[in-house]
């Protein structure tokens, strides 16, 4: 995903003559679209889970990566890379929010901190390599050198991207439900006896 926005955004600068600012404006429908869908996914989440919500929303992010791929040009209409881009937004809204509650909800209180960290950390990494990765592509398959030899490197590299999305989406599905443990249940209040044999406890409780 990241290494796509990253090859997408000098898409408008490279091909289309636009300045960084213009590049910006343009790739709006995709960074505006979590501001909106991720709020409703992670109230989604608590009700109905986050494994299908992720599933959903990388399937969609494949979908608009590799629509993206299909529709680019040198000589491109902008107005043929909202709709593939507004979708990809959709798509990272509902993958992010339940991401990170589905993480939080599997470790113990304590130990959140370590566990958010390391979601951060995690796609961080991911970020940078999905960025060396198709980069790789891009420069094995197009260049610099004209804004045809930019398309010819940029489409493969996001072909790929939404492929490897896609993948992520069958492995999600794939994924078992997570079942409550029996460590994790409430222990049951103290009875007239255990009160009166403690009754610090059973004032505490």
């Amino acid at each position: 995903m990241f290494g796509s926005i990253f090859l997408l955004t000098q898409f408008f600068q490279t091909v289309q003559g636009l300045s960084p600012f213009d590049a910006g404006l343009r790739v709006l429908p995709w960074t505006l679209m979590p501001m909106i869908v991720a709020p409703i996914s992670g109230v989604l989440t608590d009700r109905i889970g986050g494994r299908q919500l992720m599933a959903a929303g990388l399937a969609l992010q494949a979908a608009g990566l590799g629509w993206s791929a299909a529709v680019t040009e040198p000589a491109s209409d902008y107005a043929t890379l909202i709709v593939p881009f507004a979708v990809t937004g959709i798509g990272m809204g509902l993958f992010f929010a339940p991401l990170a509650n589905t993480i939080l909800a599997s470790v113990r209180a304590e130990e959140e901190g370590k566990a958010s960290g390391v979601n951060s950390a995690v796609r961080e990494v991911g970020g940078l390599f999905g960025v060396a990765v198709l980069a790789s592509i891009f420069s094995s398959t197009g260049g610099y050198a004209s804004p045809q030899d930019f398309v010819d490197g940029l489409v493969p590299a996001t072909a790929v991207g939404a492929a490897v999305v896609g993948a992520g989406a069958l492995v999600t599905l794939a994924l078992p439900r997570r079942r409550p443990s029996a460590g994790a249940t409430a222990p049951a209040p103290p009875g007239p006896a255990e009160s009166r044999a403690h009754p610090q406890a059973a004032s505490a409780s």
